[in-house]
């Protein structure tokens, strides 16, 4: 059976990557496993139907026959780990993956939503600039330990894997801030996964949604 996710009918972004049901579609690619697309409206997200499906009235799910998923990194371990291809078969480097995709979401993400939940939400009050120095310091507090600990590798642990997937993920979303511009090797990491091939065509189905045409 072919799982069916759901994405926004109208990404807020346009379609540009941020949404998180990229991160899913950017895992089926890798694994070169087909899926289908249920596109629901921001009303839509609310009602009962979707909310069964997802208890926040949020986006991405998952639907396969009797099982039905919500997280978007939930759903990329859900995939990596029936399918080979984001996570290496020996038991301690696939332990280190998903560590780097718990990492991902519950280290590196965090600050970086505090930021545009800030701006996207609080930019009018006379606080907002303060607030935003003080997210961009915790910010570049983790940066500073994650392009350390990257280094001069291409991968965060070896080969590429649903960890790097999840991380690349996370951090495009400081693209419109600059800041990644100040750490060369990580913003060089995330050009290489923007330039894998199963990226690519995650990138472009999404936006052509946004651009009016119907998901393949």
């Amino acid at each position: 059976m072919t799982p069916t996710i759901t994405a926004f009918e109208r990404s807020p972004d346009g379609g540009q990557g941020l949404a998180r049901d990229t991160r899913v579609r950017w895992a089926f690619e890798e694994v070169g496993q087909p899926y289908n697309v249920r596109l629901v409206s921001f009303s839509a997200m609310k009602e009962p139907a979707h909310k069964a499906v997802h208890p926040f009235g949020q986006i991405p799910t998952y639907e396969e026959g009797d099982l039905v998923l919500f997280e978007s990194g939930a759903i990329v371990f859900h995939i990596a780990e029936r399918h080979e291809g984001l996570l290496p078969t020996e038991a301690n480097a696939r332990a280190r993956a998903i560590t780097w995709m718990f990492a991902a979401l519950n280290t590196v993400e965090p600050p970086i939503l505090d930021r545009a939940t800030t701006w996207i939400s609080e930019q009018k009050e006379p606080w907002c600039e303060q607030r935003l120095r003080l997210v961009d310091d915790r910010i570049r507090s983790r940066l500073d330990d994650l392009s350390a600990r990257l280094g001069n590798a291409d991968w965060l642990d070896g080969e590429f894997s649903a960890g790097d997937l999840m991380m690349v993920s996370v951090l495009i979303r400081l693209r419109s801030s600059r800041i990644l511009d100040e750490y060369p090797n990580l913003s060089a990491y995330v050009a290489r996964g923007e330039g894998r091939p199963a990226y690519k065509r995650a990138f472009a189905a999404q936006l052509a949604i946004n651009a009016g045409k119907p998901p393949a």
